[in-house]
């Protein structure tokens, strides 16, 4: 047995999702067909299961990634476990009728509607009669000061830029929010559905919970009570409260289509194609393990090595004996998302200090090389003047890292030179040239998979894009009566090391999918 090696855990499923940013065009279409699928009801008007924000920017709800704050996520504490920032259970349960942790309705923004009936019921006169806006809340004349989308194209950006937490330190001084100086791009946001979940763990009464088949996390609304430790606990503020049923709310990865083998409705609607969704294999005994390690900036390697090898037969054996179906573990082989984040290396998680280990992962954005190389007076043909030049984009690399490597910019650099070299690859087999193979080397790529990383990036149908298999029929009347048990740490903390004390959720929501053992004979339940 190879040194170092670990044997296979419990093999689970994960649908994650992978955002290019490079093609996100800032339209808002994912948002508008999420709100009218899922949030178009009283009680979540202010509720974007879905939103896109302009970095930088101060987010939705307001400074959400300010943990300090908002008290999100998981933490080491002295002796090296793994604890919610929230606190401790006893200090929930003190503060559960007053939780001071909350975002307010500031924070998100206040829901309006409009006194349309003014329009017709208004006396004749010179005077037009006008819609004024009139709070959701409250039915009483109000003004529009803030919003989900605000800040939408750097439109904010002079006064509320600077509240950027991630422009802390030296940073704040290098960005300078000028016309000419100015950078921005596009963060498309919806639940992480993470592996290590703090809402789930964070839930006095059980209701958050983690689907075992597929990874979904979802809110029993027959179980919650409103007592809003999940909203503390999200580090990314996706678990909204209706004010109207006094019960949290969440993206739910549209898991009814996910069931019936289609994409989520973010990802069918999104007009720069900028989303890919597929299956990932991992081994949930690692999971706390990977969660934590000491050092923030191992973080991302450690979720990579949970997740596992669909291509490897003891793998694919693992996952047979732990009830995953055929047609999946192939679905997980050909997925693009795994292709991106374990393969080719080029997407990185969002925050991944907050140790949730969140599964919606992004290809970070690149600023126009070229420009930055002649603006140098380097060699648009020299590797090393264009690997140079990344170091000098117009959006910094230390931005970039305080949002998806924990601050590790060393790492983004690797991930935009590898995206540097295939574009200028592609170019020159484009111009009809011999293609930067010397470029592709020094990042580690071969020509095929430099032709594979394209495709997948700039070409992929539809069908590459979305690989996601159906629930089985047999298994329906399963996924609703079976119960299950995620490992998921539910205790606030874990020993050190990371091995952690998993306590076993047994919830009635949370199914599993039957095994050919349970179903011998292969009928419908």
């Amino acid at each position: 047995m190879p040194r170092g090696y670990k044997p296979i855990g419990r093999v689970m499923a994960q649908v994650a999702m992978v955002m290019n940013l490079d093609k996100c065009i800032g339209c808002h279409t994912c948002s508008v067909t999420c709100k009218q699928t899922w949030t178009n009801r009283t009680g979540v008007e202010y509720a974007w299961f879905n939103n896109v924000e302009t970095k930088p920017g101060v987010g939705y709800p307001r400074r959400y990634e300010d943990q300090e704050q908002w008290k999100g996520g998981w933490m080491l504490d002295k002796r090296g476990r793994l604890v919610l920032r929230s606190g401790s259970r006893l200090g929930r349960l003190a503060s559960l009728f007053s939780n001071p942790d909350l975002p307010s309705i500031d924070d998100y923004y206040e829901p309006v509607t409009y006194d349309y009936d003014n329009l017709v019921s208004a006396p004749a006169g010179q005077d037009v009669p006008v819609a004024r806006p009139r709070s959701v809340l409250t039915g009483r004349p109000t003004s529009i000061t803030w919003g989900a989308n605000w800040e939408d194209g750097l439109g904010g950006a002079p006064e509320h830029g600077a509240g950027d937490p991630n422009l802390g330190g030296e940073l704040a001084e290098k960005v300078r929010f000028e016309f000419e100086q100015t950078f921005m791009f596009h963060l498309p946001r919806l639940c992480e559905h993470c592996l290590n979940p703090a809402c789930v763990s964070a839930c006095p009464s059980g209701a958050m919970y983690k689907r075992a088949e597929d990874g979904i996390v979802l809110v029993d609304q027959d179980r919650c009570r409103g007592w809003r430790m999940c909203v503390t606990a999200c580090p990314y503020k996706k678990v909204y409260i209706n004010h109207a049923t006094g019960k949290a709310e969440k993206c739910t990865f549209c898991f009814p289509r996910i069931e019936a083998g289609q994409p989520t409705v973010c990802s069918e609607t999104c007009v720069g194609r900028l989303r890919y969704l597929g299956l990932v294999l991992y081994d949930a005994d690692r999971v706390g393990e990977a969660a934590a390690v000491p050092d923030e900036k191992d973080l991302l390697d450690a979720q990579r090595n949970v997740f596992l090898d669909p291509a490897d037969p003891e793998v694919r054996a693992a996952a047979r004996a732990s009830g995953i179906p055929e047609d999946w573990i192939d679905a997980a082989r050909r997925s693009p998302v795994r292709a991106l984040i374990s393969e080719y290396k080029v997407a990185l998680p969002l925050h991944p200090e907050y140790r949730t280990l969140p599964m919606v992962w992004y290809v970070p954005p690149l600023s126009p090389v070229l420009d930055a190389v002649g603006e140098a007076g380097g060699d648009a043909d020299d590797p090393d003047h264009v690997f140079a030049a990344v170091t000098r984009l117009r959006i910094p690399l230390e931005y970039l890292a305080n949002l998806f490597t924990a601050g590790d910019a060393d790492v983004v650099a690797g991930v935009l030179m590898k995206l540097t070299a295939l574009r200028s690859h592609m170019r020159s087999r484009t111009l009809g040239e011999e293609g930067e193979e010397a470029a592709l080397a020094a990042v580690g790529l071969t020509p095929a998979q430099a032709e594979d990383m394209h495709r997948l990036l700039a070409v992929a149908k539809y069908a590459d894009r979305y690989v996601v298999p159906a629930a089985h029929k047999e298994d329906a009347a399963a996924l609703g009566a079976m119960e299950n048990r995620c490992p998921v740490e539910t205790s606030g903390e874990a020993a050190p090391g990371g091995a952690g004390r998993k306590v076993m959720l047994g919830l009635p929501a949370l199914r599993r999918r039957s095994t050919a053992s349970d179903n011998p004979a292969g009928e419908p339940a």
